[in-house]
């Protein structure tokens, strides 16, 4: 009775429990079974004493004398369990073995039932009963007091299982929702009780009948274990009463599950300290970005834009701190829960997972951040093409005031400008590698090959499973931090190969373009920042590059003989490709320059009626820009005239100039191309941290890599789509190039 009534009771004597304690206590001097206290001899173990902390004490304290191993020739990973068996009258019954459908009334194949006593396996089983067949199979109640067989040749050693009450109350408080240190443990425990909600006759329908609802068995790691000790396991039960209304139509929902749980304030404790440490490292590269930022725009006040501009700047590199610390992590229990051999550590519940899940939501949403602003930056950059082109003859004009005929040079062909702008504008979105061998790549590893089998909640390394086997549920520590490592491994693979081969022995469209501009014979500024940019220069060394084909061949073939000049900005030399610090100067008179420009876009009210025409605007805009540009190339103007130097190494580690350029301007020597930096090509890592976040998060919410897969496809997609677009309007509106002759 006193089982029946979950173990329950009140401060008087008169219930089943509170008598049942009554005799317990007058019998203190009689001997206990098993030399067990809370077992008095011919009396049921019911409970394990009321004091405070016995549960910590009885749960945490003593080790069980046997270990696991997962592989090995010590190989143990059977939970045996036994139970003895009582009927309703308190007769013993028998002993039977636990498995199958004694503890797990779930319909289910036996080899999945059996999944639940293999160590480390996450089982968990759930259905809906029909309370009619419960009726049936289940006329009386039937009690179990739980062991666990810890075997022995000669001595067989059985260790009570404690069972842990959800519903019991104590003087009206339901003591094992609390803390551990309230919890009342208890023993005996039964599945379904038919019986005590009948009414004056026991062939009486039930008004209510009570089932366990849930019944979980939890282990324990024993910290810092090497040889797979665990603690006393616990059963925890939960029962609901079930009012009896229709028979033929209820249902009862009912679970059965076997948890594994380690200490993991340790592990809290070092994910925090790196991501405080990191964090802060983090602060002071963004500051120095924020120092060089100041430096590349000459603007010595610290206002709202800078502090906007280092939180931005620090949104990236904190999303690179959780990153690699989500990501770390996740390795760290893919290789060692999966490797280990005897049982040292043990998955993160979906509880303890939850700020776990945050930090990747952290990274997620400040690297998107990173990559708008990033996005923003290149879509307004400002690009001229600067062509170096000369007439070369002079052609007959018939002047109609007079009707003579007058010689001017003949107009120079914008045709390779539009050319070079094309070419500009199809390299904006490219990258370091092919997004949609990306995406098949990781989706044929993953559910192909049966990778995603890795991140399920057992400690098997097995790739194939069997359609009978029992299939846990996934750990998202695991599924994160296999997608993200393999993720970020094809796409490193992608880059190594495009890097080294394919742009060596295929196609490299960065070098190309730069080559395309040395045969077209322009040149391209480019300014990410007020006075900071790239110069690629084109300037033909044949001095022309308006020809025919025969003229260019010749031109070409005697480049690659050594009979001309090289393409380099400084004689005998071959770089094309700079860092340019400009001054302050220079950069006011190239923002003089394109002020009517800029005039013209504002509001109406600032426009000049009499150049209203926006074609005569921009092509006085284009030419003036043109010669200026093109003379400050030529050093002709000594007031902004530059130098050409190497940059040191530490200034391309920590991405700033020592120098300001007050008087001159600096063009550094670039052999590296990172005029990239302002296209997707030169931005490939955070692109690929994005993706790989923007496809874990995804995976993480929907537990579908398929799902992850296509959306992060169309978010591939739409973004690539954004930067052309606003790429192309950037590019007419700088360069001053008619958009209907960009393809």
């Amino acid at each position: 009775m006193c089982v029946m009534n979950m173990h329950s009771f009140s401060g008087v004597s008169n219930d089943a429990c509170g008598l049942f304690n009554s005799i317990f206590r007058a019998r203190a001097a009689v001997s206990s079974t098993q030399d067990i206290s809370y077992w008095r001899a011919n009396l049921p173990w019911l409970y394990y004493g009321d004091e405070p902390g016995l549960a910590s004490r009885v749960l945490q304290t003593d080790p069980i004398p046997i270990g696991f191993s997962f592989r090995g020739r010590n190989k143990n990973t059977d939970i045996k369990l036994l139970a003895a068996v009582y009927n309703v009258r308190g007769e013993f019954l028998r002993w039977e073995q636990i498995g199958g459908d004694n503890l797990q009334l779930c319909p289910e194949t036996a080899t999945k039932q059996a999944a639940a006593y293999s160590f480390g396996t996450a089982y968990k089983e759930s259905c809906d009963l029909s309370v009619a067949e419960l009726l049936v199979t289940h006329p009386e109640p039937l009690f179990y007091d739980v062991f666990m067989d810890l075997g022995g040749e000669e001595d067989r050693k059985l260790l009570p299982l404690p069972t842990l009450v959800y519903n019991q109350q104590y003087n009206g408080r339901f003591i094992n929702q609390e803390s551990m240190k309230n919890w009342y443990l208890s023993r005996r425990m039964f599945l379904v009780d038919t019986l005590g909600g009948r009414e004056k006759s026991v062939s009486s329908q039930p008004k209510v009948i009570r089932v366990a609802s849930s019944v979980k068995i939890k282990f324990q790691l024993v910290p810092r274990t090497l040889e797979g000790q665990v603690f006393p396991p616990l059963m925890i039960v939960t029962y609901t009463d079930v009012p009896i209304t229709d028979v033929n139509t209820q249902t009862v929902s009912t679970t059965f599950s076997m948890e594994y749980e380690m200490d993991q304030s340790e592990a809290r404790v070092k994910t925090d300290t790196a991501l405080g440490v990191l964090g802060g490292v983090a602060v002071l590269y963004s500051l120095l970005k924020t120092v060089s930022w100041k430096r590349r725009i000459a603007s010595p006040l610290i206002d709202a834009g800078t502090m906007l501009k280092f939180l931005l700047f620090y949104a990236g590199d904190l999303a690179n701190v959780f990153f690699a610390v989500t990501v770390g992590t996740g390795l760290y229990w893919l290789i060692f829960y999966k490797a280990q051999q005897f049982v040292s550590v043990l998955l993160p519940l979906p509880a303890q997972e939850e700020k776990f899940v945050t930090y990747i939501g952290c990274a997620f949403t400040l690297k998107a951040v990173q990559f708008l602003h990033k996005l923003m930056l290149q879509v307004s950059v400002d690009v001229f093409l600067i062509d170096w082109e000369r007439p070369r003859s002079k052609a007959n004009r018939t002047v109609q005031a007079t009707g003579e005929p007058k010689r001017d040079p003949s107009p120079v062909s914008i045709w390779r400008t539009y050319f070079v702008a094309n070419e500009w504008n199809e390299i904006q979105a490219i990258r370091k590698i092919s997004p949609t061998f990306q995406i098949m790549a990781v989706l044929f590893f993953l559910e192909v090959l049966g990778f995603s089998n890795l991140a399920l909640r057992d400690p098997w390394p097995t790739l194939v499973r069997s359609s009978q086997a029992y299939t846990p549920s996934y750990s998202l520590t695991l599924r994160y931090g296999l997608a993200a490592t393999l993720w970020l491994c094809i796409g490193l693979l992608q880059v190594i190969f495009f890097t080294v081969f394919y742009e060596h022995f295929v196609e490299d469209k960065i070098r190309q373009f730069v080559d395309l501009c040395s045969i077209s014979n322009i040149s391209v500024l480019l300014l990410s920042q007020r006075c900071f940019g790239y110069y690629i220069h084109g300037r033909s060394v044949h001095g022309h590059a308006d020809t025919n084909m025969e003229e260019m061949n010749n031109n070409l073939k005697r480049e690659a003989e050594s009979l001309c000049g090289q393409r380099g900005l400084l004689p005998n030399t071959d770089v094309q490709t700079f860092q340019v610090s400009l001054t302050n100067r220079l950069r006011s008179q190239y923002d003089r320059i394109r002020e009517p420009l800029s005039r013209r876009n504002g509001p109406s009210r600032l426009i000049d009626a009499s150049t209203a025409n926006p074609f005569e605007q921009n092509t006085r805009a284009y030419h003036t820009m043109n010669h200026f540009l093109g003379s400050i190339i030529d050093h002709a103007h000594p007031d902004m005239d530059y130098i050409v130097k190497d940059k040191l190494m530490f200034e391309r580690v920590i991405g700033m100039e020592f120098l300001e350029p007050s008087e001159k301007s600096i063009f550094y020597n670039d052999e590296a191309h990172s005029f990239s930096d302002v296209l997707f090509y030169g931005n490939e890592a955070t692109l690929l941290i994005f993706d790989t976040l923007f496809f874990c998060v995804v995976d993480l919410g929907s537990q579908s890599f398929v799902l992850a897969a296509v959306l992060t496809y169309v978010q591939q997609m739409i973004f690539r789509l954004i930067r052309n677009f606003f790429g192309r309007k950037n590019l007419v509106n700088k360069t001053l190039v008619d958009e209907r002759f960009l393809i």
